[in-house]
């Protein structure tokens, strides 16, 4: 691609609150690969993650999408996993202190980060690197002449730090050393672009590019990611909020998901997940817009599409086609786990001892909302005995058969 289709493709996606700020960074793209490809060298992009939970859901893997994307532009690219930072907790999309892990946490969750992220990232063409290796050896000196580059205002004006500081909670001092290592990760990776989600804007833009300056590098560019919204089509992606659709689903179960976010929620789907270019995008709105494309198809387009980056296109048509079967024909998949039933044994007791749902609240908030049927019929008391054979369906894509 010429050098305006590839400023196009990466900064597909990007939000920065700020149109000028947005603009500016997508000219700085611009003259920094016209710069590189004077020079003969790729540049230098990586983003970093902190391991603070053992599992990655759609949302996590926006900016690995995003490093995919230098990766086939022949750019060089660094995961770096925050084995340091994790233990110390990024407060920056949090209204309340973050938990901080322990040194072995930290060391498993980098583990399974790593092996999930290689799903999207080229594991050839990507360099891993761990950002203890050099924070723990900077100096009480070093943090002090990093920390002289900022006013305490600057972090009290941060959103999240604004509302805490109003509602008088705490702040602690180490909260605000966070903005520091990360921008000396970029320092000590020479970057070029740094990439990540809105809520670092303020780590990228301001402490990172601001420090680099200071130890005499070029700023890197900061790609700001949007944020991926849950399957309710609202609330961010969040396994807290029971609305997130984890990478390692099975998958049916995976493109099942898909289909259940609200048709508003699809273009950003569209930017933040496929593998679409930009003109793809356009052409398949386009569609939808006048009326070429039913949003249902377009749905299902993007499901197969989300499947096959994760399990591959055989695995994608096989799903498609158990939805088709299931839901569109109304039909129950030809192999359903079975479960004896015990004597007495109410619908709670049945739905959690077979595990088809995680707890008990979780149950009872689907027997409200009228998801749970068996034989076709809508069970709504979850204390009821349940003494009758036949396939129990919950939500849609979970079946068991009673016996």
């Amino acid at each position: 691609m010429k050098i305006d289709e590839q400023v196009a493709v990466l900064m597909q996606g990007t939000e920065y609150g700020d149109e000028q700020l947005k603009q500016a960074m997508t000219d700085e793209l611009r003259d920094r690969l016209e710069l590189a490809e004077k020079e003969g060298r790729p540049l230098r992009v990586y983003c970093g993650y902190d391991p603070t939970a053992p599992d990655l859901h759609l949302g996590h893997t926006i900016t690995m999408r995003k490093l995919r994307q230098f990766q086939e532009f022949d750019h060089d690219v660094t995961f770096l996993i925050g084995n340091f930072t994790s233990r110390i907790g990024d407060p920056s999309d949090q209204n309340r202190l973050r938990p901080q892990l322990t040194k072995e946490q930290a060391a498993e969750f980098a583990r399974t980060f790593a092996e999930q992220a290689f799903k999207i990232l080229d594991p050839e063409r990507t360099e891993v690197k761990y950002n203890a290796t050099w924070l723990q050896k900077l100096t009480f000196e070093d943090v002090i002449k990093l920390a002289s580059n900022f006013t305490v205002g600057q972090f009290l004006a941060r959103e999240n730090f604004r509302l805490r500081w109003k509602e008088n909670d705490a702040i602690f001092l180490h909260e605000f050393f966070y903005s520091l290592m990360q921008g000396y990760d970029a320092y000590t990776l020479r970057a070029d672009v740094q990439v990540g989600g809105t809520d670092q804007l303020f780590n990228i833009v301001t402490a990172a590019r601001k420090l680099m300056a200071f130890l005499g590098e070029k700023p890197n560019i900061a790609i700001i990611m949007g944020i991926l919204p849950g399957t309710d089509g609202v609330i961010r992606m969040s396994k807290s909020m029971g609305n997130h659709i984890p990478i390692d689903s099975p998958p049916e179960d995976m493109y099942g998901k898909v289909m259940s976010i609200p048709d508003v929620a699809m273009p950003k789907f569209f930017q933040l997940i496929t593998r679409w270019t930009p003109q793809e995008i356009l052409a398949i709105e386009s569609e939808i817009k006048e009326g070429s494309l039913h949003p249902r198809d377009a749905k299902m387009k993007l499901a197969r599409e989300i499947v096959d980056i994760f399990h591959g296109k055989d695995a994608a048509s096989k799903a498609e086609e158990h939805f088709i079967n299931v839901f569109q024909k109304r039909e129950s998949p030809e192999e359903i786990a079975s479960y004896v039933l015990k004597p007495d044994q109410t619908l709670l007791e049945i739905l959690t001892d077979s595990a088809l749902v995680k707890s008990k609240s979780e149950a009872r908030r689907l027997i409200d909302q009228k998801g749970v049927r068996l034989e076709g019929e809508t069970l709504s008391d979850p204390n009821s005995v349940i003494d009758k054979k036949g396939v129990l369906q919950v939500g849609k894509r979970r079946f068991l058969k009673l016996e």
